[in-house]
């Protein structure tokens, strides 16, 4: 029997505002460890604002937001230093890419980068992974194959929140959808 999961991530009534613009309207938000949320709804809606201060890349107007118990994130630190050559070799034959492949990244095609993002992400074993959409400029075969991993990785006690517009490739593999309209979560009932 699995162990119930804990809550690692926590959005308390968080308002983001950019001058005039409410980008985020009091979002409360409890998220589970290991599993995989996909973050949904249209344009606008304050998806990448969200994801943007969970990383600390910015700070909320007012309201909190912890992670893996703590609001300061020092732990971001950490993510810098290793070098093991096998560790890079492995991650990137995981993302579907050849580690012998010596041509120079610029010369990689869209879909070759974002998979080279992903294995980018996973090389310090982040507990936490924070995914802007991972299947654009992807083809269909890759986003399949990205989303198969993305699944992987949340069976492996890693949690996920996946921005993306492409709902239906995350539909075998999120454990929930988090919808977002005018900068708050919104329920189903209220969606229709």
């Amino acid at each position: 029997m699995a162990a119930p999961a804990h809550t690692i991530i926590t959005f308390n009534n968080v308002v983001k505002q950019f001058g005039r613009f409410i980008a985020l309207r009091g979002v409360s938000l409890d998220l589970s460890a290991g599993k995989l949320y996909a973050i949904l709804g249209e344009n606008g809606a304050g998806k990448t604002t969200l994801l943007r201060v969970l990383a600390g890349l910015a700070q909320p107007t007012r309201g909190t937001v912890s992670m893996l118990g703590t609001s300061d994130l020092h732990y971001f630190a950490a993510l810098y230093g290793i070098s093991k050559e096998d560790r890079c070799a492995s991650l990137i034959q995981t993302v579907g890419l050849d580690p012998a492949l010596s041509r120079p990244v610029g010369q990689y095609s869209q879909g070759m980068r974002q998979r080279l993002s992903l294995a980018r992400a996973l090389i310090h074993d982040p507990k936490i992974l924070l995914l802007d959409e991972p299947f654009s400029n992807v083809d269909v075969r890759s986003a399949r194959e990205i989303a198969s991993l993305l699944g992987q990785l949340r069976d492996s006690g890693k949690t996920l929140l996946v921005i993306t517009h492409q709902s239906d490739l995350l539909a075998e593999v999120a454990n929930d959808q988090v919808w977002m309209e005018g900068g708050r979560i919104v329920t189903p009932e209220e969606r229709e």
